[in-house]
């Protein structure tokens, strides 16, 4: 089933063209990756999402309703937690919590509670002395404990240690089992390839690439470390090979997938003693892409 569908979206800022003819479409039971740096128009396109911007020229619906007109019924089967969770001060993180989920209705409070045990939150604090990952623990645990049908994450890990990432992580994928849909925005490439089914790969408010994973593999580099009975030679003068690098382990570099066969034939006329690789990731498929930019990802976003 259809939950998100984006066509031609175009958003403006006066002059300044934030979006320009964005398409997306993500389907119930599937972890949605949506990555690129700072500014790249991420953040602008969620907000157009949930109705907060109204957008300039397209189409925007999610659950088959118009995002800006629909907003208030499409909120009461979406959960949404921002990259920065801001939070009453004088309120406790439980009343919060509970807050959030009265607006929906009835409170799974056996849920909630198992969920504020799971992320080690102390719900009886006031959120003026929450550090920024307790915060984000408040934010996330009021959207675990929802029942929505859609889940938009902007960045929703920020703050939290790993520890914390892997049980967002399992919770994730519980809710992909349970036939949700999971629209995720992170700067965390490895948390990307870990969830997402599919990911689309926004640069300064376009979509350059978009596919599952496998599709988009067939673009990345594969990492070789090598070393032959006699010294390698002529293994630069090849198209496809990046990155070559001599140590006592031997010749390391990054091979183009497509150029992987005719890279190994090479090495093997020099006697291969050993030859370890590395899958290519997601992260090398990123970088590819903004090679020569000067903003790469390299922390959370606030705005776009």
């Amino acid at each position: 089933m259809e939950m998100i569908r984006i066509a031609n979206l175009t958003k403006k800022f006066g002059s300044f063209t934030a979006l320009n003819g964005v398409d997306l479409t993500v389907n119930g039971g599937e972890v949605f990756g949506f990555i690129g740096p700072n500014g790249s128009g991420k953040t602008t396109t969620i907000r157009v999402l949930l109705g907060i911007l109204k957008k300039t020229e397209g189409d925007v619906a999610v659950f088959g309703k118009d995002a800006w007109a629909d907003a208030v019924e499409i909120h009461k089967r979406l959960a949404y937690v921002p990259g920065d969770v801001n939070l009453w001060p004088n309120l406790t993180g439980g009343e919060v919590i509970d807050l959030f989920l009265s607006l929906r209705g009835t409170i799974d409070t056996d849920k909630r509670d198992q969920l504020i045990e799971k992320f080690d939150l102390d719900p009886t604090k006031k959120c003026r002395t929450y550090s920024k990952g307790n915060r984000q623990k408040v934010g996330l645990i009021a959207a675990l404990a929802s029942d929505a049908d859609l889940f938009i994450l902007d960045e929703p890990t920020s703050g939290l240690d790993p520890l914390m990432e892997r049980l967002f992580q399992e919770h994730v994928n519980e809710l992909r089992a349970e036939g949700k849909c999971i629209f995720l925005s992170s700067h965390i490439l490895s948390e990307v390839e870990k969830l997402c089914d599919r990911v689309a790969i926004i640069r300064e408010g376009e979509i350059i690439e978009s596919g599952s994973l496998a599709d988009l593999r067939h673009l990345t580099r594969t990492h070789l470390l090598v070393k032959t009975k006699t010294p390698l030679t002529d293994l630069t003068s090849f198209d496809g090979v990046h990155e070559v690098h001599e140590s006592e382990n031997g010749l390391s570099f990054q091979v183009d997938s497509e150029k992987i066969d005719e890279i190994i034939r090479h090495i093997s006329r020099f006697g291969i003693e050993k030859i370890e690789s590395a899958p290519p990731k997601l992260e090398d498929l990123f970088m590819r892409h903004y090679e020569g930019k000067k903003e790469v990802p390299s922390g959370g976003e606030t705005d776009d």
